[in-house]
């Protein structure tokens, strides 16, 4: 493995100057094409962040076509040309990042369960229980279907009757769908078999929390799922 310093960052968005230094020593040649990059562990220590900005930086890198992972066996350098059109690349950056997605849910959805816990009318708890069955089902079957955990978080949003709650909720499906990372980090945790079915069990407690209209156990429930959501994506 090479071995390359890299200059510890400060600032909102880490992760593109992760990606930008570690993309620099690529183009440069300092990593050539399958040399093993340093652990995450190392660039955490070397950029003097959490584990989040660097997987963010990983897996941009990787989705434009500069590195590739190996099973338990760490990052390699693929290319020192992008796979992807430039344009592409500068999308992918841009929006929103995975860990501003994790962040603004943390905070925002255990206040908007609250609300759907005191005010679900018996038509939101119906459409909340058809959606969990389906997710039940889904999970039975062996798979995980995003749009059936956002179609759940969506009407739990609805249920609060709130039209703010509602827009944010919105606002963050919108975020999550156009960030190609946060599906592509999605994909390679959330789904694991071991975290699908926590997944599921998380959620039936939470819509039996709002149909019995127990906001406390609401909102705990809500917490204690976006604690392992950030879990899930940053330390898995």
């Amino acid at each position: 493995m090479v071995y390359i310093k890299f200059n510890p960052v400060s600032n909102s968005k880490l992760y593109i100057q992760i990606y930008n230094q570690i993309l620099s020593e690529i183009e440069s040649g300092a990593f050539k094409v399958g040399d093993k990059l340093p652990a995450e562990r190392e660039l955490c220590e070397q950029f003097g962040v959490s584990r989040a900005p660097i997987r963010q930086a990983l897996s941009a890198l990787e989705l434009n076509g500069y590195i590739y992972s190996r099973q338990g066996e760490g990052v390699y350098v693929k290319s020192n040309q992008p796979a992807a059109e430039k344009e592409h690349s500068a999308l992918i950056l841009e929006a929103v990042s995975p860990e501003d997605i994790v962040e603004a849910r943390m905070n925002i959805e255990p206040l908007i369960v609250k609300f759907a816990a005191l005010r679900a009318t018996d038509e939101d708890i119906e459409g909340l229980q058809e959606t969990i069955k389906k997710m039940e089902e889904e999970t039975k079957a062996g798979i995980y279907v995003p749009e059936t955990d956002e179609k759940l978080h969506n009407q739990i949003a609805t249920a609060s009757h709130n039209e703010l709650f509602i827009t944010f909720m919105t606002a963050i499906s919108q975020a999550m769908k156009k960030q190609e990372m946060w599906q592509f980090i999605r994909d390679r945790t959330v789904t694991r078999p071991d975290f699908r079915d926590v997944n599921f069990k998380e959620h039936q407690l939470l819509i039996k929390a709002i149909e019995e209209h127990n906001e406390k156990e609401a909102v705990e429930l809500m917490t204690t799922h976006m604690n392992n959501l950030y879990d899930r994506y940053w330390k898995a």
